[in-house]
C-alpha cells in the first residue's frame, strides 16, 4: 500500500524538502479540534445549513483523497465584503412591506448572529438604474432648461425608499461598505435630451463633477457614508434605460481635469473605482491609469462578468499591483420553484474564481424583486433580473444568489485576507513509500493536482475559512492539510461547503 502526503509548492517552493523531511514532527500540536461546516446541496435538502457531523483534524493522512493544503503564512488581498445592489426597485419592495416583516428579513440578511447571513457590501445607484419603476436623476429639468449651479439638486425619490431602507441596514451593520454608481447624467447635461444613450456634453463636465460631490455630501448628511464611487455603470453599453456611453479618452478628461479636483476641493475621501464594465476590456482602466493624475488618485478598477474571462483581473493585477480590484456586478438567477439549485458552479465562478483573481469584494445584481422580476424600465430594462430574495407583499423567498453570497459573507468578514490553498491544477509533491522497500520514502511531483475548486481566508479574529465547490458528478472526499494535520471531509456532487476552524 502506498502512503502519500501532499504539500503545496506554490506558496514557498524553497522550503519543500525541509517540509517533506519533517512534516510529521512539525506543528503536530497546532490547530486541531472540530471544524464547523455549512453546506448547500443541489437537491435543496440543505440550504447553507450547519452540519451536525463532527469533522476533526488528526495527525495522519488518510488514504488517497486529494489534499487541499491551507497555509496562512502567505496572504493576498484584504476583503471588503460580499453583497448586492440596493436598486430603487429593491428598496421599493422592501419599504412597502410591513415594518416588522421588513425588520426581520433585513436582520436575517445583514445581521451577524447565529442564523444571519452577514451581507457586508451594498452597491447603490446614483439616480435610477434599469431596475427602477421609472427613470429619475437628482436634478431633472424640462428640455431646454439648465442648472449649472445645481440649485435644484435634491435626492428626491431616494428619500422615499432607498434612504430609509439604507438607514435600517446601517443600524444593523454600521460598518457596511457602500459603493455608488450612476447609469446616466441628468438628461439636460447630455448631447441629446434622452436618458438612454447619448454622451455627456463637454460644457457639462464641470457641473457633472460637482453633481458627484453633492451626491456624496447629501448622502453623508443622511448618515449614509459612500465608501466608493464608480464613474459610469457599463460605459461601453448604450442599450439600457438609463445609460450613457463614455469613450475612454472622454472619461480620462472628465476624471483628471474635473472630477478629481472637485473631490479634492470638497475634502472628500470617497474612493474612485474605474471602469465598472466587462472583463474583456481591461485595456480601458489600464489606459486611464497611464494618466498620472488618475493613477495617483484612483483606488482601483471594477468589473462585471457578462463577457471576458475572470483571470483578466489577475492580468490587470500583474500590470498594476499597486491598484485594487473590485467585482461590482453580476446577475445570478435560477428558475423559480426549481427542485434543484446549481450552487456549485455559481460559487466556483462568483466566490472562488472572483476572489482568487484578486477582487476585494463580490457584488451580485440585485437584492430584491417581485415574482415577475419587476420593477424594471421599459426599452432597456432587465426582465430576467431576479433578486437575491423575491418579495410578494410580506412573503419572502430566497433564491440562488442569496445562498451564493451567504457561503462567503457569514464568516469571511470585512478585514479578512485571502490565504494560500491548493488550487485545481497546482503543482504539488507526493511523498510515497517504495513498493519494494517500505521503509524507504520517495518523492514525486504531481503536475496537475485534481483538488476541488476552493478558496481560503483568515479572518480578523484568527479563524480559517475554506470554501469548497464540488462541481463534479461524483461524491468526493477531500482532505485539508493545515499546519501538518489532516481532516477528511465528504462533499456530494453539486454541493458547496463552507468550513471554519
Amino acid at each position: 500500500m502506498i502512503h502519500m502526503k501532499v504539500i503545496n509548492l506554490t506558496s514557498n517552493p524553497g522550503n519543500v524538502f525541509v517540509a517533506l523531511g519533517f512534516i510529521f514532527s512539525l506543528n503536530l500540536a497546532a490547530q486541531s479540534g472540530d471544524i464547523g461546516a455549512w453546506v448547500t446541496r443541489p437537491d435543496r435538502s440543505a440550504l447553507f445549513e450547519k452540519q451536525s457531523d463532527s469533522l476533526n483534524f488528526r495527525s495522519w493522512k488518510s488514504g488517497r483523497a486529494p489534499v487541499i493544503v491551507v497555509d496562512d503564512r502567505t496572504v493576498y488581498q484584504e476583503m471588503d465584503g460580499f453583497g448586492f445592489a440596493m436598486t430603487g426597485g429593491s428598496a421599493e419592495h422592501l419599504i412597502n412591506m410591513s415594518s416588522g416583516v421588513r425588520e426581520k428579513i433585513l436582520q436575517e440578511m445583514f445581521g451577524t448572529g447565529n442564523d444571519e447571513m452577514g451581507f457586508s457590501y451594498i452597491r447603490m445607484t446614483i439616480g435610477a438604474s434599469d431596475l427602477n419603476s421609472f427613470v429619475y436623476s437628482y436634478d431633472d429639468l424640462p428640455e431646454g432648461e439648465t442648472d449649472y449651479h445645481l440649485e435644484k439638486f435634491d435626492l428626491g425619490q431616494d428619500r422615499k425608499d432607498v434612504i430609509p431602507v439604507m438607514k435600517e441596514i446601517l443600524a444593523l451593520s454600521p460598518g457596511i461598505k457602500i459603493m455608488a454608481s450612476p447609469w446616466s447624467a441628468p438628461a439636460w447635461m447630455k448631447e441629446a435630451y434622452n436618458v438612454r444613450g447619448g454622451h455627456l456634453q463637454k460644457d457639462c463636465y464641470g457641473v457633472y463633477a460637482h453633481y458627484f460631490v453633492r451626491y456624496i455630501q447629501e448622502m453623508q448628511k443622511e448618515g449614509i457614508p459612500i465608501d466608493a464611487i464608480t464613474i459610469q455603470n457599463e460605459p461601453l453599453n448604450s442599450n439600457n434605460t438609463p445609460s450613457m456611453p463614455w469613450y475612454r479618452e472622454e472619461q480620462e478628461e472628465f476624471i483628471s481635469v474635473y472630477l478629481i479636483p472637485a473631490l479634492r476641493e470638497a475634502g472628500l475621501v470617497t474612493k474612485l473605482i474605474l471602469f465598472d464594465h466587462n472583463l474583456d476590456r481591461i485595456d480601458y482602466p489600464l489606459a486611464l491609469l497611464q494618466n498620472t493624475v488618475i493613477s495617483d488618485y484612483a483606488d482601483g478598477s471594477g468589473f462585471h462578468h457578462y463577457m471576458g474571462h475572470m483571470d483578466a483581473m489577475t492580468t490587470l493585477h500583474l500590470a498594476r499591483p499597486d491598484k485594487n480590484l473590485y467585482f461590482t456586478e453580476q446577475m445570478v438567477i435560477e428558475n423559480p420553484g426549481s427542485g434543484e439549485i446549481t450552487i456549485a458552479s455559481q460559487v466556483k465562478r462568483m466566490i472562488i474564481d472572483v476572489t482568487r483573481n484578486w477582487s476585494k469584494n463580490v457584488l451580485l445584481w440585485n437584492l430584491a424583486a417581485d415574482p415577475m422580476n419587476d420593477p424594471h424600465t421599459d426599452n432597456g430594462g432587465c426582465p430576467m433580473c431576479q433578486g437575491a430574495i423575491t418579495i410578494k407583499g410580506d412573503q419572502v423567498s430566497r433564491n440562488i444568489a442569496y445562498y451564493v453570497i451567504a457561503h462567503a459573507s457569514k464568516f469571511v468578514r470585512p478585514g479578512s485576507v485571502r490565504i494560500v490553498s491548493t488550487n485545481t491544477g497546482d503543482r504539488t509533491v507526493e511523498l510515497t513509500r517504495d513498493e519494494q522497500k517500505q521503509l524507504i520514502q520517495r518523492v514525486a511531483i504531481q503536475e496537475d493536482t485534481p483538488v476541488l475548486p476552493n478558496v481560503a481566508f483568515k479572518t480578523p479574529d484568527g479563524k480559517i475559512v475554506l470554501i469548497v465547490a464540488n462541481n463534479t458528478f461524483n461524491s468526493q472526499a477531500f482532505q485539508v492539510q493545515y499546519r501538518g494535520k489532516y481532516a477528511v471531509i465528504p462533499l456530494e456532487p453539486g454541493a458547496v461547503g463552507t468550513y471554519i476552524w
